[in-house]
Formats: structure tokens, sequence, C-alpha cells
């Protein structure tokens, strides 16, 4: 039976949870996730753990945050002066924003908090940290390597 193997594309329906059971993505309701593996498409323990799955297959793979979004690091969060912030632009505790660095390049950036003078940017990915859980199920290979046969 046909395996997943690096470099096939594979197709995958999931739900993906956090530890404590909360939905924070699905392809219930929309179309399911094609990526090619070892391309770096999705996070990297996602992908290790459908290596070697047959399709029609289901598996449950727990990541831990170095194969997921990476550590939350303390030097990503910082204070942010409130006259940097766009007029009329008034953003809350829990709101994501698009800011600039000095490069130009776009961060996004979640508020922490606030100060009479500042807002507190967490700019670490939001799952950044968690161990996640993927219900995967996968659904098919449409493409195997170059070569090899399953």
């Amino acid at each position: 039976m046909q395996r997943v193997k690096e470099g096939d594309a594979v197709i995958i329906s999931y739900i993906g949870r956090l530890e404590d059971g909360t939905v924070f993505d699905s392809t219930e309701n929309r179309n399911p996730l094609e990526f090619t593996m070892g391309e770096g498409e999705v996070i990297p323990g996602l992908e290790q753990g459908i290596l070697g799955m047959t399709p029609g297959e289901s598996k449950t793979i727990v990541i831990p945050a170095e194969l997921g979004y990476g550590p939350h690091l303390k030097e990503r969060v910082c204070e942010l002066d409130k006259k940097r912030i766009p007029q009329g632009l008034q953003p809350g505790v829990g709101q994501q924003m698009q800011l600039y660095r000095a490069d130009g390049l776009p961060v996004m950036g979640t508020v922490i908090g606030e100060s009479e003078t500042s807002f507190t940017m967490d700019y670490n990915h939001p799952l950044a940290g968690k161990t996640l859980v993927f219900a995967t199920r996968l659904l098919d290979i449409v493409l195997e390597s170059p070569g090899e046969s399953g």
C-alpha cells in the first residue's frame, strides 16, 4: 500500500486543537489542505506526523511547540508608544495589528496590555509556545516522488 514519503503531494483534513481542547483551526466546512512533503509549507511536526501514513488513515498528532510555531520569546514582547499609532486607531487588548519594521517589512502583533502612554505588544505567533494536537485524516497522495513507487 502506498505510504506518504518526502516529495509527495498530500491532501489531508484536520482539526487542530490546543491541549485544553480549544479548536484553533480546522478544514471542516472548507476545502482540505493540500501540500508537498518536504517543502516547508506546513509546520514541521505536522509534516513529520503524516510521513508514512496511508490514504484513508486517521491519526492524532501531538506537536510540541519546538516543532510547531516555536517557543514564546520574551524579546518579542515590547512596549509601543501610543504616539506611533495612526491617528484615529484605537486598538483594544486582544486585537491584532499590522505594523511596519524600520526596514519596511510588515509584522503582526497582538495588543496584550495598555497603559496611559503605550501598548504592550506581543509579536510572537499566537500559537508560539503551545503544544498542538491535530486529529488528521490522509485523504489522498496525489503525486509521488519522481522515480519512486509506493
